[in-house]
């Protein structure tokens, strides 16, 4: 598959088979992640693989569709305000790195924000000075459905002068 095909064809996935995923394949399509750009090497990306102690503590009201996997992603705070605001750009484009390579290979995921808010911070001991980019089911998809409508890309680009 192309890289354009893996962009078109990703879904976010809300049903998951329960087949186990080779850690060694997470390890690697987060390798993969690790090569986003991110300003002044900053490399401000941390990621927590979840138990199911921890899961179960999470309460999610999915339960992440049962995804057999569950990761969450952290981004460092910077030096400054502009810092931190470009590591946590920075982290998104590893996440899309890592939901891509993923996908490439026939693993679905599912992103969510809830584990920033305090309780679940404490729960996962989410050190001062980090922001929580999300919480990640990943898994083999059970379901793949199609993709909403977008709105045209040309009603999005503006030329300037």
């Amino acid at each position: 598959m192309s890289i354009v095909e893996v962009i078109n064809t990703r879904r976010n996935i809300k049903s998951f088979k329960q087949d186990q995923i080779e850690m060694e394949k997470i390890h690697n399509w987060l390798q993969a992640g690790s090569m986003a750009p991110n300003h002044r090497m900053t490399e401000p990306w941390e990621v927590y693989v979840i138990g199911p102690e921890t899961r179960e503590k999470l309460n999610h009201k999915t339960n992440f569709f049962n995804a057999p996997v569950v990761l969450i992603v952290l981004s460092r705070h910077g030096a400054s305000e502009v810092e931190t605001y470009e590591n946590a750009i920075a982290t998104s484009c590893f996440v899309q790195n890592f939901l891509l390579a993923a996908w490439a290979e026939g693993v679905g995921t599912f992103w969510s924000s809830m584990a920033n808010v305090q309780r679940n911070r404490d729960i996962l001991g989410v050190p001062e000075g980090y922001d929580v980019i999300g919480a990640f089911g990943v898994g083999y998809p059970d379901e793949i459905k199609d993709a909403k409508e977008r709105t045209s890309i040309q009603e999005k680009i503006r030329y300037l002068p």
